[in-house]
């Protein structure tokens, strides 16, 4: 399962970023890895340099074998919880259409 990150101007993104999170998803999607072929992180703050709740936002799409792709989004106060979050959401909707619980 391969991994790509994708950040908007707002959104530092760097190679360790990039690292820590590609094992965190690996990790937890892991048995999704022989249906899945690859997942697209897409970060972005939708503030830019102006403070708020719950503007960091995690999009994350999964490209499954033979399906249609399946994509999530979760906002949170940092980028951390938004990919953590998606991690759950996408966790949850792979298993209901892989029906692998």
């Amino acid at each position: 399962m391969k991994i790509q990150f994708n950040t908007d101007h707002s959104v530092e993104g760097n190679a360790r970023q990039s690292e820590f999170f590609s094992g965190v998803i690996s990790e937890k999607l892991d048995r999704f890895s022989q249906d899945v072929t690859r997942v697209e992180v897409h970060l972005s703050d939708e503030n830019g340099d102006k403070k708020g709740v719950g503007d960091k936002r995690c999009t994350m799409e999964a490209r499954v074998e033979g399906r249609a792709p399946i994509a999530v989004t979760n906002h949170a106060d940092t980028i951390e919880k938004s990919v953590n979050g998606a991690i759950d959401k996408m966790k949850a909707s792979l298993a209901s259409a892989l029906r692998k619980d």
